[in-house]
């Protein structure tokens, strides 16, 4: 593992001597905010609590809500484990004397809990380029900025994102996404893929391309560019299909 450890010392061995009897790598950086750059690349942070609570509080604090998933483990003296609280944002406390057999089991554990609540959070959610769509908080971003997009708009998005580079016919798509109790025609499934491309922007709209004659897929882009332009008129393929029908517009609930 790759540890940063956060202290005023210049080796780890006064804050925790058993560490250096273990595999791993281990950084020191000043016990101060300017070094919270320095965690994103660790497996875990430790602090060195031993002497000043109230400032080692506040770097863990600072550590725990600034949205990073590395795990945070504070060396505390005996005396001070009655100052430590729930409200550090800890995921694991030390004694400088702990050993190494039980601070590499520490280490796994944390770091293992960590990885879980990671795959937690990803899981639900479905990437296509830059674009994001979390199923948990029904909300899709592109390059981090929120779409405005109704119900349906979402889950239509979704489902060809979940299966991209699939091609889907009209009729496909409305069963899928609108079940067999929905009665609108085929011509509601152009109307929300206009509706979604125009949301995307131009930069982004050919994320939903056109197969001619056949339906709609969702294009993975190739790394580093937006997918070239797969789209042609809606209703001109519509039509090609025999699949055109003259509604109106869904309402924007649909």
């Amino acid at each position: 593992m790759d540890l940063l450890l956060l202290t005023s010392e210049l080796y780890p061995d006064p804050v925790l001597p058993s560490l250096s009897l273990l595999p791993h790598s281990v950084r020191t950086a000043p016990a101060e905010a300017s070094s919270l750059l320095e965690a994103g690349n660790a497996d875990a942070v430790l602090v060195d609590a031993r002497n000043d609570l109230s400032a080692a509080r506040g770097l863990c604090r600072l550590l725990s809500t600034a949205g990073r998933s590395v795990p945070v483990l504070a060396v505390v003296s005996e005396g001070g484990l009655v100052a430590v609280s729930a409200d550090w944002g800890l995921d694991e406390i030390l004694l400088p004397s702990t050993g190494p057999a039980e601070i590499d089991a520490r280490l796994r554990l944390v770091v293992g809990r960590r990885g879980g609540l990671a795959d937690q959070e990803s899981a639900g959610k479905v990437s296509l380029g830059e674009l994001v769509i979390d199923e948990g908080t029904y909300t899709a971003r592109l390059r981090g900025r929120p779409l405005d997009l109704t119900y349906k708009e979402f889950e239509l998005l979704k489902y060809l994102a979940q299966h991209a580079g699939r091609v889907f016919t009209r009729a496909q798509l409305l069963h899928e996404v609108w079940g067999y109790d929905f009665f609108g025609g085929t011509r509601t499934v152009d109307v929300h893929v206009r509706r979604l491309r125009a949301k995307l922007g131009s930069e982004h709209e050919a994320l939903i391309g056109t197969v001619r004659n056949v339906g709609y897929k969702a294009v993975r882009p190739a790394r580093g560019r937006a997918p070239a332009a797969e789209i042609e008129d809606d209703q001109a393929g519509a039509e090609a299909d025999g699949l055109a029908e003259p509604v109106g517009d869904p309402l924007r609930s649909q």
